[in-house]
């Protein structure tokens, strides 16, 4: 993928830009949800940080906290890389998906890949929730331990889901926001302004992952996170179409968001906050599946006619 980017602009001055639209749309974000709150609970600025900061003790809060991380999130990704791509791309379309369509197979593949790769990265995911860190790191440990126990837990509460409109919005603001914001975000902008640099996909895939896990700043889960944005880098480098991470990328949050309302239901037993690992004849063949799912997408989009390209100049 080429990319439909201002020729005027190099990549790394684009993705400097970037990062002021995303910031800027964070601050604009988490100003509109101070302000939705209030309209609609009542709590002011000093309640919702008191509220974010202990979420335990306000569960009364829960709806209010939950439109407040999804408004943030929309228009701190979102908006702001759809705002970016006004801006700085002759076509955001063809920048984003060079593929136009593609086949409802496939991206029905891309989805049950993500669900069918759970039981073999519960290893990754046991592994990381239980590393080390060398003694040197003692400092970063401590303070990377209080930050997943704080996330950790405004992550339980926000996703305690009792009622059908709750689950609605769960899935609004936990599933379908996340795969199209930092889809956008990380694969169609970060991942091919890279590419359009480096020349290289590989490179451009793995330093994306690399900084969608990073940035989510829970250290004892970034493992997994990179390894699912390089599942989602792939899958849109062979493709061409945004539309194939995004729903990759929906499947994998909704599924989550699903068997947290069923467990708290009592409708099934699966935990999947947990961080133990699968049975082992369970993991290898989800490994096998997971490695046929991959070569058969690979070699499915290989086969598609070839994407719409532009070659740049900057």
């Amino acid at each position: 993928m080429k990319g439909f980017i201002s020729p005027t602009l190099h990549p790394l001055k684009s993705l400097l830009l970037f990062i002021v639209f995303v910031v800027a749309g964070l601050f604009i974000g988490n100003f509109l949800a101070v302000v939705l709150v209030k309209m609609i609970w009542g709590y002011g600025v000093v309640q919702t940080a008191e509220m974010l900061g202990k979420p335990s003790a306000y569960p009364e809060s829960r709806s209010a906290l939950v439109l407040f991380q999804g408004m943030v999130h929309f228009v701190g990704f979102t908006v702001a890389s759809l705002a970016f791509l006004r801006v700085n791309a002759h076509r955001p379309g063809a920048f984003l998906s060079p593929r136009a369509v593609v086949p409802f197979y496939l991206l029905l593949g891309s989805a049950v890949l993500l669900l069918v790769i759970l039981p073999a990265s519960s290893w990754v995911v046991h592994w990381n929730a239980t590393v080390d860190f060398p003694a040197f790191l003692e400092g970063f440990e401590r303070w990377a331990k209080a930050k997943e126990d704080a996330l950790r837990e405004l992550t339980l509460e926000l996703t305690k889901i009792n009622t059908i409109p709750q689950l609605i919005l769960g899935m609004v603001v936990f599933a379908v926001l996340p795969a199209i914001g930092e889809e956008l975000a990380f694969r169609g902008i970060v991942q091919q302004e890279l590419q359009r640099w480096w020349r290289n996909p590989h490179l451009a895939i793995w330093v994306s992952a690399i900084v969608f896990g990073i940035i989510h700043l829970q250290f004892y889960g970034v493992v997994p996170r990179i390894m699912l944005g390089l599942i989602f880098g792939y899958l849109y480098w062979w493709s061409g179409n945004i539309w194939v991470p995004i729903i990759g990328h929906f499947m994998n949050n909704g599924f989550m968001v699903l068997m947290m309302f069923l467990a708290q239901r009592q409708a099934v037993t699966m935990n999947v906050e947990s961080t133990e690992p699968n049975s082992w004849p369970l993991s290898l063949i989800s490994l096998g599946l997971t490695a046929i799912l991959l070569y058969g997408l690979y070699t499915s989009f290989r086969r598609l006619p070839a994407p719409l390209e532009e070659e740049p100049h900057f």
